[in-house]
């Protein structure tokens, strides 16, 4: 089954329509369904070749039996390099077709000539008679390909589609489940595509986790290893920062602690993984986002956020295959660990609500000292956009009525909010069941998971 992706789809039919020779780079991590997305746009005639990690020509070798199912007999000669099977290709070809090359970085690790080729043959415009696909899963070496003023190919893109997470909305239209049940779903398979297909093949939620996650013959128990083996050299950086976030330390003093290093050898590495969107860096309500000193760092990604919640601390018990004692914990905890997951999604939905026929800017959480000089935290702060209203918000994940006492904390953090506001405040809860109250808007999983545009 396949969903969403419109947009996506668009920009690449409407520039494969032009006259032009066109180069599109497609990327983003992997697992997010670019292949899938480039076979639903490339018809029968293209020329579809996906990378390995053999050596270049092996590598040419394989791409020219590709080409010769369109071009029959342009595999028989033998390409001394990249540079002569792609000019042969030119004018091997009578009609104009689409050349997609899928794992792009694995060719250039074994050819970083590469690139250059590339970028000649299309300054000379040597490739007249096909438009060139280039994708991968190497965030950062597609980005460097092409989106670093010093790359090769810079500049020489007509259209440059990072394909990212898909929304929750998007996760329940698959499942065709509630909003609920989509919130449920999403705290550990998060927005990739990839993992609904996994646990769409289990009767239950449980044997989804217990059988793809937990087990270490599952395919997703090493699953992180693969994600930063596409990006860095060694895993073992990033693995040290994220299992520490995902145990609750979340400030960079904190963890350059933890680490045994000093915090300026850790910016390059929380940069790389805030880029990868495995990790965010949230700053208070109002602070300038550049210099803030009190930011925090999340694990943004929710299956990462589940793993290095769960599974990393319970590995030595899941190698002797305590898979169920594990999950029974994980039952136990998994309402809280929820509630992170809701409070963000509901942060992430605030521009695209209209309260009292306003629309908001992003929303963001606040913590600090109130009036009163007591430490204090809103869950959703977001000023509309015309600046005339604060929307506050207290975000609850429970089976229990707690719409009350939501009330009474909302009233309460109001009066010792310490910053300037806007004359008119709007107060917000976000929570599991409908309901009403006066003082306050209530919004729920049918609100949050397919807001309105």
């Amino acid at each position: 089954m396949f969903v969403n992706r419109e947009k996506e789809i668009a920009r690449i039919q409407q520039s494969l329509e032009r006259e032009k020779p066109q180069l599109i780079v497609v990327y983003g991590r992997r697992r997010c369904g670019k292949s899938t997305l480039l076979h639903q746009v490339l018809p029968s005639s293209a020329i579809y070749f996906s990378a390995d990690m053999r050596e270049a020509p092996l590598q040419i070798a394989a791409f020219a039996r590709q080409i010769a199912l369109i071009i029959p007999g342009f595999s028989t000669p033998e390409y001394p390099d990249w540079e002569s099977l792609f000019l042969s290709l030119d004018n091997g070809l009578r009609e104009k077709t689409i050349v997609c090359i899928d794992e792009f970085p694995y060719l250039v690790k074994n050819s970083p000539e590469l690139p250059s080729i590339l970028q000649k043959i299309i300054d000379n415009q040597k490739h007249r008679q096909y438009h060139l696909i280039l994708c991968g899963s190497s965030q950062q070496m597609m980005h460097s390909m092409v989106l670093d003023s010093a790359s090769p190919l810079y500049g020489r893109c007509d259209e440059i589609i990072r394909i990212r997470p898909m929304r929750i909305m998007h996760l329940q239209d698959y499942f065709s489940i509630s909003s609920t049940d989509a919130v449920w779903e999403y705290g550990v398979w998060g927005g990739i595509p990839r993992y609904w297909e996994i646990r769409k093949q289990y009767d239950t939620f449980a044997q989804a986790v217990k059988n793809s996650i937990l087990d270490q013959n599952g395919l997703l128990y090493e699953e992180p290893e693969r994600l930063f083996l596409d990006e860095m050299r060694t895993s073992v950086q990033a693995y040290s920062v994220l299992s520490l976030i995902g145990a609750g330390v979340h400030r960079l003093s904190e963890i350059a602690a933890r680490s045994g290093k000093p915090a300026t050898q850790l910016s390059r590495i929380l940069g790389l993984l805030i880029n990868l969107g495995f990790i965010r860096r949230e700053v208070p309500f109002g602070e300038p986002e550049r210099s803030s000193k009190k930011s925090l760092y999340k694990i943004d990604d929710p299956f990462l956020h589940f793993y290095f919640t769960f599974l990393l601390p319970n590995r030595s018990r899941l190698e002797f295959d305590m898979i169920d004692q594990v999950w029974t914990e994980i039952e136990a905890n998994y309402t809280h660990y929820l509630s992170m997951i809701w409070e963000d999604l509901c942060r992430k939905a605030i521009p695209s609500l209209e309260i009292e026929g306003k629309r908001f800017n992003p929303a963001s959480r606040w913590w600090g000292g109130g009036i009163h000089k007591q430490a204090m935290e809103i869950d959703i702060l977001a000023l509309s956009t015309d600046k005339k209203a604060l929307l506050i918000g207290e975000a609850k994940w429970s089976n229990k009525d707690l719409l009350g006492e939501a009330v009474e904390s909302l009233c309460l953090k109001e009066k010792n909010i310490p910053f300037s506001k806007p004359p008119k405040i709007i107060k917000a809860v976000f929570q599991k069941a409908p309901a009403s109250h006066p003082d306050v808007f209530v919004f729920t999983p049918d609100d949050i998971v397919s807001p309105s545009h």
